[in-house]
C-alpha cells in the first residue's frame, strides 16, 4: 500500500513538474510590421549592396529557463524582396533567381536552440529556400523579454544573423564576380499570442 502511494505521489509530482515547465514556455507571434530581414553581398569588390524582405511571420517558443524547449519558425515571402533597384528587384523575381511564382517562400524551422552566452543564443535550423533545404545557425541576441508598454501583453525582441553562400539554394548567378556569400540580419519584435 505505501508503495503504491509512493508511486501515486510521484506520479503527481512528475505531471505537476512537466505542466509548469510547459507553462513556463510562452508562445509569441512575430509582428510583420517590426520585423525586418535584410541580406547584403559583395558587388564586384566595389560595394555591398542590400535588399529587403517584408511581411515576415513566425512563432517563436521561448523559455529562458529551459532554452531546450525552445523553439523558432520563419516564414519569408521571397516576392517581397526590394533591392531599390527595380530592374534588379524583378530579376530577383525570376526563375533564375528566386523564381517566385514555383517557390513563393523561404521558411526557416529551428531543430536546436542553444545559450552561448548572457542573452545570447545560437540557433540551430533548417532554411529552405527555391526548394532547397539546408542546415544553417542563426547567431541570436534577446535584446529584451518584458510587457509591451503599448500592446499590454508579454513580448520579446531579438536580433539574428547568419551567413549563408547563395549557390547552396540554386542562386549562383555572376558567382564569384558578385559575391557568394550573403548575410543576412533579421530584427524583430514577438508579442505573446492570445
Amino acid at each position: 500500500m505505501m508503495l503504491k502511494k509512493a508511486a501515486l505521489t510521484l506520479a503527481l509530482l512528475t505531471g505537476t513538474l512537466s505542466a509548469n515547465a510547459m507553462a513556463d514556455t510562452t508562445t509569441y507571434q512575430m509582428d510583420p510590421a517590426h520585423t525586418s530581414v535584410v541580406v547584403s553581398w559583395n558587388h564586384f569588390g566595389f560595394s555591398n549592396p542590400t535588399a529587403s524582405f517584408s511581411d515576415v511571420k513566425g512563432t517563436i517558443q521561448f523559455d529562458d529557463q529551459n532554452v531546450e524547449q525552445s523553439s523558432v519558425e520563419v516564414s519569408i515571402p521571397v516576392k517581397t524582396v526590394d533591392t531599390r533597384v527595380p530592374a534588379l528587384t524583378e530579376e530577383f523575381l525570376e526563375a533564375s533567381y528566386f523564381d517566385v511564382e514555383k517557390f513563393p517562400e523561404a521558411t526557416f524551422k529551428s531543430t536546436r536552440i542553444e545559450a552561448t552566452g548572457d542573452q545570447q543564443y545560437d540557433v540551430h535550423g533548417d532554411l529552405t529556400i527555391k526548394g532547397i533545404t539546408k542546415p544553417v545557425v542563426l547567431h541570436a541576441t534577446l535584446n529584451k523579454a518584458g510587457t509591451h508598454p503599448m500592446a499590454k501583453v508579454p513580448a520579446i525582441g531579438f536580433d539574428a544573423e547568419t551567413v549563408i553562400q547563395r549557390s547552396d539554394f540554386g542562386l549562383d548567378q555572376y558567382v564569384p564576380n558578385v559575391g557568394d556569400d550573403v548575410r543576412i540580419e533579421i530584427s524583430s519584435e514577438a508579442e505573446a499570442a492570445e
